[in-house]
């Protein structure tokens, strides 16, 4: 197993921009805002030779709030799964009374512990470190985390302190999210994202607020179900365009965007007391845009009677028609009814969208199609489509090639994608049509007859003029 580094400190330390340094990534949010990060951020990071997980956490304030609460919660399971605790403190604001509150809480886990200061550019670093022994953890460790300067010194030291390398099985890497299928959980605001991924984790490893944004990062955690490694991709709820006003959020929604393309399956989850809103029709449309397979849940199912349930069927059934290839699962993330049958819509979904199709079964199915619909006349011309192959996965693409294949309408594309879909029997997955044009033989030649054919047409045309 790799070890784990855990980074603690209060908020606006600079504990995702060191996170971000340790993983060579941008997987934490990093703005000048106190609280930003909320969740435990895992990310995997190469220190020289040695590979080990590394956990961004939220800011300890120790303020009677409801949500810091929930913060300083997940910021006590990440020390708990720590091999080493990096507590970082502010090298420019100095020493403050929440950081020897922190030092004091740590030192009572008996957890390895590593005094990290950072904000030190443009400072005296020793002089900026001095006051900091007063926290009884050793020599403290100056760096600027958003500059890189201090970070070889300190990657020898967190080195130096990690428990002995063990042999790493083969499945290391997908134990800390690299493999396995990426499922991205997506859906507007306040629908149950978080709350859903806690239910099928049965723990609370994200927090679950009822208050629309509390998820503002991309948060990936590793899971393993019946034999089968996932990445659940818990994102920060889309809103409108006009409701995006904080920088923040507008960074939260790249991130989102960036978890629907990097996954192979996505979660949309819908409120069922909402219906189908115009910011979901809009998600929709992104992530069928980005090709990835989906599966619907419909949360908080919990507490609606017969009548309406069938009502809200009907609903959603109507407003989802577009989406007949995807399955919908009515769930209640809270009580974790419907929540087991996601994964059997997932699997089937993953299996879909990288499905391996050999050529000659794919022109088989484009002759059956175009026997039974003929492309469209061209300038006085039938489009003709010959043979097609597989050009990719995740989504599945075929490449049909022919001729005025620029003419194809964006109809019959669509009426060729659905063919290959019901005839291939995917679930889930959208499959993209991509046409190529036939190559000319003679295109670029002067003259395409051969040196015998050119002479005998200059034969005949000399006999045509004696006459």
């Amino acid at each position: 197993m790799q070890p784990v580094i855990a980074l603690v400190g209060r908020p606006n330390v600079g504990k995702s921009t060191l996170f971000n340094r340790f993983t060579r990534s941008r997987d934490a949010l990093v703005a000048n805002l106190p609280g930003l990060t909320r969740d435990r951020q895992y990310g995997l990071a190469r220190l020289d030779e040695r590979s080990c997980l590394v956990i961004d956490t939220g800011g300890l304030t120790g303020e009677d709030h409801v949500l810091d609460e929930a913060m300083a919660r997940q910021t006590l399971l990440a020390v708990d799964e720590a091999d080493l605790i990096l507590l970082l403190v502010d090298g420019r604001a100095g020493l403050t009374a929440a950081d020897q509150q922190i030092a004091q809480q740590l030192r009572q886990l008996g957890k390895s512990l590593l005094l990290v200061v950072n904000k030190t550019d443009g400072i005296d670093a020793q002089e900026a470190c001095a006051e900091f022994h007063a926290l009884g953890l050793g020599e403290p460790q100056p760096v600027a985390a958003s500059h890189g300067r201090g970070m070889r010194q300190l990657t020898a030291e967190v080195l130096a302190r990690l428990p002995a390398e063990e042999v790493v099985d083969e499945g290391a890497a997908d134990a800390s999210g690299e493999g396995g299928i990426k499922v991205a959980v997506v859906g507007r605001p306040n629908v149950g994202k978080s709350t859903l991924i806690n239910r099928i984790l049965g723990e609370e490893r994200l927090v679950a607020f009822d208050q629309p944004g509390t998820t503002r990062d991309s948060v990936a955690v590793p899971f393993e179900r019946d034999g089968q490694r996932y990445t659940l991709i818990d994102t920060a709820g889309l809103r409108r365009r006009g409701k995006v006003v904080e920088t923040v959020e507008k960074f939260s929604v790249i991130k989102t965007l960036q978890a629907i393309d990097q996954a192979n399956v996505v979660i949309l989850v819908l409120d069922a007391h909402q219906g189908v809103a115009e910011q979901d029709a809009g998600l929709l449309g992104l992530v069928l845009d980005s090709g990835r397979a989906i599966v619907v849940a419909v949360n908080k199912w919990d507490g609606l009677s017969d009548g309406q349930g069938d009502e809200i069927r009907r609903v959603f059934d109507f407003r989802l028609g577009f989406l007949d290839f995807a399955d919908i699962h009515f769930i209640s993330a809270r009580h974790g009814s419907g929540v087991g049958k996601l994964f059997g819509s997932v699997n089937k979904a993953y299996a879909s969208a990288i499905i391996d199709c050999k050529a000659s079964h794919l022109t088989r199915i484009l002759q059956q199609a175009v026997q039974q619909h003929p492309p469209p006349i061209v300038r006085r011309r039938r489009i003709k489509l010959r043979y097609a192959h597989q050009g990719g996965r995740n989504p599945p693409i075929v490449v049909i090639h022919g001729n005025q294949v620029d003419s194809v309408p964006g109809t019959y594309r669509r009426y060729l994608s659905n063919t290959y879909r019901k005839a291939l029997k995917l679930t889930g997955t959208p499959v993209r049509v991509e046409f190529r044009a036939g190559e000319n033989p003679y295109e670029g030649k002067k003259n395409p007859l051969s040196p015998r054919q050119q002479a005998r047409r200059k034969r005949m045309i000399r006999h045509v003029k004696k006459r």
